[in-house]
């Protein structure tokens, strides 16, 4: 196993939460943070609050790097609107995020990594970026010759999540459609998230 993707599974005990709410979480089974002082955690200062809920932002979304998490966080607070909705709003339309949400790949890590791999046709184009942002009304479809492979089946037969309201997915042909842009109050977090703390880590 490499670094990386033992890493990957130290996330949710470094943050104190099953972030992904997925039953194979090793949070589930040991709570305390990793390292020899995992057990006695300090009390947060508002700096440490406002760290803890960019992390959980970035790592729910497979560890984004904190050069383009701030380039998302300048993007939102451009717009106009709330800056926090925004922000979710654009993470929640990169392309490797809709393959996850649609049951197409059954963690956000394998989403990328799926993406990456050219398996994703948008509006019957291969694009193979995950950080591509989708439109509202664009259609997602997993390339016909990748439709068979057994981690796309085991992804759109999991019981463990459902599509949300904001998109559509045929499970039976693995296509779907990104019909809007969510707000924070639809998208299905396992755990709270808290965009509003990370518009105040950036604005100190």
């Amino acid at each position: 196993m490499t670094k990386r993707h033992n890493a990957k599974y130290k996330i949710d005990r470094r943050l104190g939460v099953n972030l992904w709410g997925r039953a194979k979480s090793p949070f589930n089974k040991r709570t305390s943070r990793p390292g020899q002082h995992g057990a006695n955690p300090k009390k947060n200062s508002d700096y440490g609050i406002q760290l803890l809920a960019k992390q959980k932002l970035k790592g729910y979304y497979a560890n984004i790097g904190e050069r383009k998490f701030r380039r998302y966080f300048d993007e939102a607070a451009r717009r106009t609107g709330d800056t926090s909705q925004n922000l979710i709003s654009i993470l929640e339309s990169r392309l490797d995020t809709v393959i996850y949400r649609m049951k197409f790949a059954q963690t956000m890590f394998a989403s990328r990594q799926f993406v990456n791999h050219g398996h994703i046709l948008v509006n019957g184009k291969k694009v193979n970026i995950p950080s591509y942002l989708v439109k509202a009304g664009d259609e997602i479809e997993v390339k016909p010759s990748s439709k068979k492979l057994a981690i796309v089946l085991e992804a759109a037969a999991s019981v463990e999540r459902d599509v949300p309201s904001y998109m559509e997915a045929d499970l039976s042909n693995f296509k779907g459609k990104f019909i809007s842009h969510p707000t924070l109050e639809e998208v299905p977090y396992p755990v709270k998230m808290e965009p509003n703390i990370v518009v105040e880590f950036y604005s100190r």
